[in-house]
């Protein structure tokens, strides 16, 4: 990948551990011109982190997943080691308060539909760009 990003699609690390769910949501995602990170769960996502935190722009993670932590922990741990990344949660049970997601960061509930996800991961890219 070049130095230059305004050339790159935006890069998105999704987390999901529902494999239907995941590979619905990357297709989706690709489709709209982003490149997609996928994670079964939270340790997964942390390793990729480690290795590509600097392209990964926005965390889109669902809440509940098998591990060692859930969406909203692992949203805290990437807004402590990586600021810069961006934050999208989602959830079909859990309705987090504003204040429970770090940085600005946004809930959609499940089911969602994709124009949501890609508006809302838009938004969330052009934050960070300011």
């Amino acid at each position: 990948m070049g130095q230059d990003a305004s050339n790159e699609p935006p890069v998105v690390l999704l987390v999901e551990d529902e494999l239907l769910v995941r590979m619905t949501a990357a297709d989706e995602l690709e489709e709209a011109g982003f490149h997609v990170l996928e994670a079964a769960n939270a340790d997964v996502a942390m390793a990729v982190l480690e290795a590509r935190s600097e392209e990964v722009q926005v965390l889109f993670t669902d809440v509940h997943m098998p591990g060692t932590m859930d969406g909203l922990e692992l949203a805290e741990q990437v807004h402590a080691r990586w600021p810069h990344v961006r934050l999208l949660i989602s959830s079909g049970y859990a309705r987090p308060q504003p204040d429970e997601i770090p940085d600005a960061g946004r809930f959609v509930p499940k089911p969602y539909r994709a124009a949501t996800i890609v508006t809302q991961i838009h938004e969330l890219v052009h934050m960070a760009e300011r």
